[in-house]
């Protein structure tokens, strides 16, 4: 299946799809069915229905995880702390412009704040 181009995503939430469980159709079915961001999609209405349910069940799984792994004690309340900044980050990041010279060094402090996170 091929990757969509949405101009929507910048070059950091473009690099942050990349490194999770979800593609960029995925996210963009995802926030078309909650009413988030509009988007035209040039598939069949079946093979859209069909990626809405892979990504409906991409994301219960997402929950469940997260759910067990805070549950067993995996993440930790100072993990969902940085996963909170960082969302909050990624929405002001998504809203905003960012100089294609800072791009880099944003991606860099994510990564890096992610697996001081990630203790495996």
């Amino acid at each position: 299946m091929a990757e969509s181009s949405n101009p929507v995503f910048n070059n950091i939430i473009k690099q942050m799809i990349k490194k999770s469980l979800f593609t960029e159709r995925q996210i963009e079915i995802i926030l078309n069915q909650l009413n988030i961001q509009k988007t035209n999609f040039s598939i069949t209405k079946g093979a859209y229905y069909r990626q809405v349910n892979q990504s409906r069940d991409k994301l219960l799984g997402l929950y469940f995880s997260v759910i067990l792994l805070k549950g067993l004690g995996v993440l930790i309340p100072e993990d969902i702390d940085v996963i909170n900044k960082l969302s909050e980050q990624v929405s002001v990041i998504q809203n905003g412009d960012v100089f294609p010279e800072r791009e880099y060094e944003i991606i860099s402090v994510i990564d890096a704040l992610v697996n001081r996170a990630c203790r495996l």
